[in-house]
Formats: C-alpha cells, sequence, structure tokens
C-alpha cells in the first residue's frame, strides 16, 4: 500500500511534521503496513511542491522513531506498525463518528472547528478519567 501526501500550508504545522503525522496516521489505521515503501523524496517532491530536505527531514524523524528504515538505493521501509488489530473491527463506531461529522457540518461548523471540538473533548475527557 502506498500513502498520498498532502499539505496544509495554513495550519501552522511545519511541513515535515505534517508528512510526520501523515504515515503515523497511516500506520495507526493500518494502511501502511510493515514492508510497505514510502515513496522516493523525488515523488512526494513532485506530488505536493516541497523542499526535498523537507521530505529528507521527515523521513529522518521517522527512522528515529523507529518506524521505517532507509535501504540505500531501495527506499524507505516501514519497520513498525501502529495499528491496533482491534481498529479494523470498530467499524460501528465510525459509522457514528461519521453520522456525528454529518450532524456537525449541517450545524454550520467547519473541519477547524470540529478539529478543536474533537480534541477539547478528547482532552478534558482524560483528564476527568472518563473511559
Amino acid at each position: 500500500m502506498s500513502i498520498d501526501f498532502s499539505l496544509d500550508p495554513g495550519s501552522g504545522v511545519a511541513p515535515y511534521l505534517q508528512l510526520v503525522h501523515q504515515v503515523r496516521r497511516a500506520l495507526r489505521l493500518g494502511l501502511l503496513r510493515e514492508g510497505d515503501r514510502l515513496p522516493t523524496v523525488k515523488q512526494v517532491v513532485a506530488r505536493v511542491a516541497i523542499n526535498p530536505n523537507t521530505v529528507a527531514k521527515a523521513y529522518r524523524e521517522l527512522e528515529r522513531q523507529g518506524l521505517v528504515a532507509a535501504r540505500p538505493g531501495l527506499g524507505t521501509f516501514v519497520i513498525k506498525t501502529l495499528s491496533d488489530a482491534s481498529l479494523a473491527t470498530h467499524g460501528p463506531l465510525r459509522q457514528d463518528l461519521e453520522r456525528w461529522l454529518a450532524k456537525a457540518r449541517a450545524a454550520g461548523l467547519d473541519e477547524e472547528s470540529i478539529e478543536a471540538l474533537i480534541h477539547d473533548t478528547v482532552q478534558s475527557t482524560a483528564e476527568q478519567g472518563i473511559a
């Protein structure tokens, strides 16, 4: 499987970190698995018009985290997954979340507001010890 990177220049998050987060998210969701090859630096540069050094920095950070390994002449490969085997079985939760997102959008919330609400709720429930 592969990953299609995208950048949000208005996010306030450094471009290399956006790439790192996208790989981590794909690993968490099982979209990338051990043995999968990440796009080459050239491929990412062509896709998202980014400096090659930025892509290389993201890949080095993922290596530092022990998630990928560079194989000279072959590319960068996933060596560790973050997916929880039970994540794939949570289809009903995903459907509930999709319905909730539709309601949030119908109520006029934009993506940034939705993300802020979700982040705040996750944080406050963790602080309150709500399981």
